[in-house]
């Protein structure tokens, strides 16, 4: 097995798998731990009902497992966002990010090949993912086809969700005036070196989405990260202009050329419908962008961690933040890790 003189963080997210969680977490460690000589996981709890706190608590424990970071998050919030919360903080010098239930941990070798060799983003898709309903894959494929016009990136497809990021790709990611929603799409069009990786794993677990937060959320993408609903308005408008003007030359045409049509019927009611057929259009995509802006500013805060714990046990053979003086000198505290 190959072994990086690298710190590794791995960020997960779960919801409602206190039944599961130890068993993953403890798979995990067994893959990790051989792998590299430093790691962390981070395990972001989604707003979970069930007792998944209470046992993700009971692993940071003397008995528990090493290494391990938890943040409870108080309510529900999309993948992204909760992924958002590891990835900001993550110390690792790498960070990938996986679901346990469809992705393989023994990928991250395969990813941290092509990471330590320069490769920024490693993205990498689990061609035998859990299947989803016709409706939903309907959806999902157009989606992606409007994504892909509009922003010049098929998500699915070359920016899946599993990826591992070097630590300048974060920092990069840090400067956005929104991480959490720019993160899905941004390591893949910021311009660092990515490559995409396919492989194939059975899922722990046969996960079905539901179809009502993946239309809300890709909603959210398209209107927060691409510029093509307002181009849309733009163009409605110019359409609009081009047909009023059209229309009134072609108004004084029928007034000077015909004699026998109804007075102002013809005009009247063809006005009417165009024009507000046009005008509802516009209405339409102006009332996503009002409807996204009211949410932003009246949820407050996209997501708020109520509880944090650590593992007492750390297992870092380096020490951080530690400068390492000669014998008979002054000792004193430095900004970098150990040489």
């Amino acid at each position: 097995m190959a072994f990086f003189p690298v710190f590794l963080s791995v960020v997960i997210v779960t919801r409602n798998q206190a039944g599961h969680i130890t068993g993953l977490l403890r798979d995990a460690e067994a893959q990790l731990a051989p792998l590299v000589s430093d790691y962390e996981l981070i395990v972001v709890d989604n707003g979970s009902t069930d007792d998944s706190v209470t046992v993700l608590k009971s692993l940071t424990g003397e008995a528990g497992l090493a290494n391990l970071q938890i943040y409870a998050l108080t309510k529900e919030v999309d993948t992204d966002t909760a992924s958002w919360v590891g990835l900001e903080n993550a110390l690792g010098d790498f960070v990938a990010v996986i679901d346990p239930l469809q992705d393989d941990f023994a990928f991250i070798a395969a990813m941290l090949e092509r990471a330590v060799v320069g490769v920024d983003v490693v993205f990498a898709a689990n061609e035998l993912k859990a299947p989803q309903g016709i409706v939903y894959r309907c959806a999902y494929a157009v989606f992606n086809a409007l994504y892909k016009w509009s922003n010049g990136i098929h998500l699915a497809k070359e920016a899946p969700q599993f990826r591992l990021l070097s630590k300048r790709v974060i920092n990069f990611m840090l400067q956005h005036p929104r991480p959490a929603m720019s993160y899905r799409y941004l390591p893949a069009t910021a311009g660092f070196a990515r490559e995409l990786l396919c492989y194939r794993s059975v899922p722990r677990a046969q996960q079905r989405r539901r179809l009502g937060d993946s239309i809300e959320q890709g909603m959210r993408l398209l209107v927060s990260t691409t510029r093509a609903p307002m181009r849309l308005v733009t163009s409605l408008s110019l359409v609009g202009a081009v047909a009023n003007l059209l229309y009134s030359v072609y108004v004084l045409m029928i007034g000077v050329f015909k004699t026998d049509v109804a007075p102002g019927w013809i005009s009247l009611s063809l006005q009417q419908s165009g024009m507000f057929f046009l005008i509802s259009l516009v209405l339409l995509v102006l009332g996503e962008y009002i409807l996204n802006m009211v949410t932003l500013s009246n949820e407050g805060p996209l997501y708020h961690v109520a509880q944090e714990f650590t593992s007492c046990r750390v297992t870092r053979r380096e020490r951080l933040n530690i400068e390492v003086v000669a014998p008979g000198t002054e000792q004193g505290v430095g900004l970098g890790r150990a040489a």
